[in-house]
């Protein structure tokens, strides 16, 4: 059914009204022209809408249903103007975000800190997740941009590379004699090793440079975020392999100790992940994310 949205929009002001030429007058049409759009709204719809009286006109049973209605949905519409007027002032909306821990800690925060300083009205959700759960999610339309490592394999997701992170392999003070020369491959086997959990972009990554000089690596513990990792590094468990920039305050506080590799370990590269066609908040949120990584790049 066609929506005979003027029409209704008459008929609701000759409803407050209670006079077609007041109603005309108000409306800037003339009455006969009033008139026939009740008419013929009234055929429309099949029922009688207005008594016609001496001094003017009444709603019918009828008419007053229909009027109540009327002035609920255009409520409605007013209501929804507002909104998208709201919205194309970034005074409304929401960014809805996916990231793993150290990656919301060392990248994402001062992003937001810096957004939502500009953008206050702004509601931001952020989810604490895996790369392949954030990939789904956002795929699915419930994330609007995710940062996780790339490479990713998702045709329909647009990945951009935001930097380069470096890796590198720490421990704790108990370490130390370890960290005195750079070490063969081959001796890092004899090392407690503190890995992610299998199947992660890092756990991945790692496994392949091991495997790229004829080793296989088990780890001694398997855990699910690098804020762990880092944790047991620096109570003696092991050595961990964890982006530089996550680690770097207890590097230089004497808490870990940097343990140098002759072959050098692979760099992960850090990206942005979203749809083809974001949402009009979303697309703000990821121009402002180019823009910072542009200015300090």
């Amino acid at each position: 059914m066609v929506v005979y949205i003027e029409g209704y929009r008459v008929f609701l002001t000759v409803s407050r009204l209670g006079n077609m030429s007041r109603a005309a007058e108000q409306l800037h049409m003339t009455q006969p022209s009033v008139s026939y759009a009740m008419k013929q709204l009234e055929d429309r719809l099949g029922v009688r809408l207005f008594e016609r009286l001496s001094k003017g006109i009444r709603l019918t049973e009828e008419g007053r249903m229909l009027a109540e209605h009327v002035e609920q949905a255009f409520q409605h519409l007013d209501a929804a103007e507002t909104q998208l007027d709201l919205l194309k002032q970034y005074k409304l909306g929401q960014i809805r975000i996916g990231a793993n821990g150290a990656i919301i800690k060392e990248v994402v925060l001062p992003i937001l800190d810096e957004f939502h300083a500009s953008y206050p009205d702004i509601r931001i959700r952020l989810l604490q997740q895996r790369t392949m759960s954030i990939m789904k999610l956002i795929q699915e339309g419930s994330l609007d941009a995710g940062f996780v490592y790339l490479p990713i394999h998702a045709a329909e997701l647009v990945a951009t590379p935001l930097k380069t992170i470096d890796n590198c392999l720490v421990a704790g003070r108990p370490f130390t004699a370890w960290s005195q020369q750079r070490l063969p491959t081959a001796r890092l086997l004899d090392i407690p090793l503190l890995l992610l959990t299998s199947g992660s972009t890092t756990r991945s990554m790692l496994e392949g440079w091991f495997a790229a000089q004829g080793y296989s690596i088990e780890a001694d513990m398997e855990l699910t975020s690098n804020d762990m990792l880092i944790e047991f590094a620096k109570r003696g468990y092991g050595a961990a392999f964890v982006p530089r920039p996550f680690v770097q305050q207890e590097i230089d506080a004497g808490e870990l100790v940097e343990l140098p590799t002759e072959v050098p370990l692979p760099s992960l590269t850090l990206g942005m992940v979203a749809k083809p066609q974001p949402t009009r908040t979303a697309e703000l949120f990821i121009s402002k994310v180019m823009e910072a990584y542009h200015a300090h790049s």
